[in-house]
């Protein structure tokens, strides 16, 4: 989350919150036959796509962002 300030058209700034776009999504793992579900950020969904399930899962637990 980062902080920021949200400006009228009179110029007045008031404090913000700028929060992580994060969406429920389904990814199927075929070495396990099964799906699941994860609520990624929009960056981890293309991450996902890019390296496939297999591996951002398997970085994602050795940076300790799963649980094994």
């Amino acid at each position: 989350m980062i902080t920021g300030n949200r400006v009228s058209h009179s110029n007045v700034k008031t404090k913000r919150r700028f929060y992580p776009n994060l969406q429920r999504k389904k990814f199927y793992i075929p070495e396990e036959d099964k799906w699941i579900v994860l609520t990624v950020s929009t960056e981890g969904i293309r991450t996902i796509n890019k390296k496939g399930i297999k591996n951002a899962m398997k970085e994602a637990r050795e940076k300790g962002y799963m649980k094994k």
